[in-house]
């Protein structure tokens, strides 16, 4: 039972946010199988200032061990 937990940064409508989790599921779907009805996305919104100082570091950095894509920045 596969479940995404996305972190982005404000400002994406939740239109946007809907078509992401859908077209995840969708290629999910594809590479691993299961059924629609397995999976489950949440989205959580942060500021910028939350991104740099709680995210990155923790989340992200902090994570390296289960990272199987770095970011192309640094902050």
């Amino acid at each position: 039972m596969p479940h995404f937990q996305i972190k982005l940064l404000e400002g994406k409508t939740e239109e946007q946010k809907q078509e992401l989790a859908k077209e995840l599921v969708k290629t999910a779907q594809r590479v691993i199988g299961y059924g629609a009805e397995s999976f489950s996305v949440s989205i959580e919104d942060f500021t910028l200032e939350e991104w740099k100082n709680k995210v990155y570091p923790n989340d992200i950095m902090g994570n390296k061990d289960i990272l199987y894509k770095e970011p192309g920045y640094e902050m």
